[in-house]
């Protein structure tokens, strides 16, 4: 796994959202978390910090929830990760103890920095709406009335 369980829980949250997004309906947190098998009080801290990244809209009432705020081709997997883990950003040089110099590169940096590259650049190019399998039964109770 390239990145830590809160943005797994917050990409297979959005992704459940994109694929419920025609029902038109908000998705409770406690659905949302038995719906991705994510504990029920993360779930509810990771779409909070999705809601104030601009990526889901939160709203309040009987029909309240959370549901997409922009189009999940719009949405890329590494700025999701990003918003829950930190680019992992080592200053010390492969071949030693001492700080990585970019002006005096040991033989490692330049091949280091694109092996790094080549693995980032995937996750900026794959949208939510790219991994979404519309074919997936939605995990969700039937609703009536309550559109939003």
């Amino acid at each position: 796994v390239m990145f830590g369980r809160t943005a797994d829980y917050a990409l297979r949250a959005l992704l459940l959202l994109a694929r419920e997004r025609q029902s038109g309906f908000y998705l409770r947190a406690d659905e949302i978390a038995d719906a991705t098998g994510a504990p029920r009080n993360h779930t509810s801290k990771v779409l909070g910090e999705l809601a104030r990244a601009g990526f889901i809209a939160s709203s309040r009432g009987p029909t309240g929830g959370f549901r997409l705020l922009r189009p999940a081709n719009q949405i890329t997997i590494g700025a999701v990760i990003d918003q829950f883990d930190s680019p992992v950003n080592n200053p010390r040089c492969l071949n030693g103890n001492g700080p990585c110099n970019p002006k005096q590169p040991c033989a490692a940096h330049q091949r280091w920095k694109a092996v790094l590259k080549a693995q980032r650049e995937p996750l900026d190019r794959t949208t939510i709406d790219d991994l979404v399998d519309h074919r997936i039964a939605s995990p969700l109770p039937p609703r009536t009335g309550g559109h939003a």
